[in-house]
């Protein structure tokens, strides 16, 4: 049995939440604008993973393990921010399986794109406050927890999904708007920008 009363109010909210600009919104347009939207659908594929499990972990209060090891988080966020910003230079170089080149098709690892999406998810310290706060006023303790969280998760996950798509695109339009002429290098320097500032943000986010 479900509250369908906390249901709807509980989609436009979440929507807008994932639409505005973030650490993994950034992220899908960067790689829209570089290798594409097709390809940017495996860096969802983590993302999402990513997005479940913390807002699992948040209901069942392994959050509050986290917060007590902090550590371990922090060592989490650097790695993962310290290899995003790898990938930034490597852009801002014209150099990289993630450099733009509108000649030579890009073959960056499936594997890399699924990683990149689900570090950049589960290391960020908004998402699990956002999942922290957010989530325990739509669920009603009167009713079983397992089939509201199931509705809710599948709900987050389409939102997230349906925002990915949106900020890939716009970045696969920018690319297809900045291709034209002599603009791969600034085309490159936007996108390594970009992801060295995801880079950062997800290093030393608080």
């Amino acid at each position: 049995m479900l509250d369908f009363t906390l249901l709807t109010a509980f989609i436009p909210t979440f929507f807008f939440v994932s639409i505005t600009p973030g650490m993994c919104m950034t992220l899908a347009m960067t790689l829209g604008m570089s290798i594409g939207v097709r390809r940017t659908l495996w860096m969802m594929l983590g993302e999402l993973v990513g997005v479940a499990l913390v807002a699992i972990a948040a209901v069942m209060g392994v959050a509050a393990v986290m917060l007590n090891y902090p550590q371990l988080f922090h060592l989490l966020k650097w790695l993962g921010g310290a290899y995003l910003f790898w990938l930034g230079i490597g852009l801002w170089r014209n150099r990289g399986k993630m450099s733009i080149n509108l000649d030579t098709p890009t073959n960056t690892q499936r594997g890399q794109l699924i990683s990149q999406g689900f570090i950049t998810a589960i290391a960020n310290p908004k998402g699990w406050a956002f999942m922290i706060s957010l989530l325990p006023p739509f669920i009603n303790a009167e009713l079983p927890v397992a089939p509201q969280m199931t509705s809710l998760l599948s709900i987050i996950l389409l939102t997230e999904f349906i925002a990915l798509m949106v900020y890939a695109n716009g970045g696969q339009s920018l690319r297809l708007f900045l291709s034209r002429g002599d603009n791969l290098r600034f085309m490159n320097r936007i996108a390594g920008t970009l992801m060295m500032g995801v880079g950062l943000w997800l290093a030393l986010g608080s």
